[in-house]
């Protein structure tokens, strides 16, 4: 909820949409844990929908890499895959819709940098399917509500990250509801330069 444009799409999908609302203007942001190392996957390795989920979409992030203090020393794309459908019907299911086998991207390369750097990148996601572009979309970093510093802050507050960690910081470009991704689609996500490929596996038969 760090884009308005994200609480937008939350509200219009949502059956509790006051809970996106309250939270996009709360002191405090939303924070969830997205994935553990070894389930996130690389660039050119295969991502994954939900068998259980009728509308399933990318959402490219900026994501921060920050040190065993909280500072930010750089940055890389990312792509929280997400069940749309599953966090629609309550957002309690939210785990649900964001952790399972194959929700995470990240790459291809960490660009060292400070705060400064990031206030207003280029974000750009295109999906290909069958080799014709089948969704584009693209924003700023200068679109998130909140500052960076704010939300690693948050994050480090009462929990340590020793080996420091990787921040996604939302999205703000949202496929809507005539969209969803199918086994084959390649997804293409750029922010400033760095970008991140990734198809979507087949489902199993």
């Amino acid at each position: 909820m760090t884009y308005l444009s994200s609480r937008m799409a939350r509200e219009a999908e949502s059956q509790n949409a006051d809970v996106y609302a309250k939270v996009y203007s709360a002191a405090r942001p939303e924070l969830f844990f997205k994935a553990a190392g070894w389930r996130v996957r690389g660039p050119g390795a295969g991502i994954r929908v939900r068998a259980d989920s009728h509308w399933n979409v990318p959402e490219p992030e900026l994501v921060l890499l920050l040190d065993a203090a909280g500072a930010i020393r750089g940055f890389t794309a990312g792509n929280d895959v997400s069940s749309r459908s599953i966090e629609g019907e309550n957002p309690l299911y939210l785990p649900q819709a964001k952790v399972y086998d194959g929700a995470c991207a990240i790459g291809p390369a960490i660009r060292l940098c400070d705060a400064d750097d990031l206030r207003d990148l280029p974000i750009s996601l295109g999906i290909a399917r069958g080799g014709a572009n089948v969704f584009d979309g693209a924003t700023r970093t200068s679109q998130i509500k909140r500052s960076l510093e704010e939300l690693a802050g948050y994050l480090f507050r009462e929990l340590a990250f020793p080996q420091g960690a990787f921040l996604f910081t939302g999205t703000g470009v949202v496929p809507g509801e005539d969209f969803t991704l199918q086994g084959g689609d390649v997804v293409r996500i750029d922010i400033g330069g760095l970008v991140l490929e990734n198809a979507v596996e087949d489902a199993p038969r």
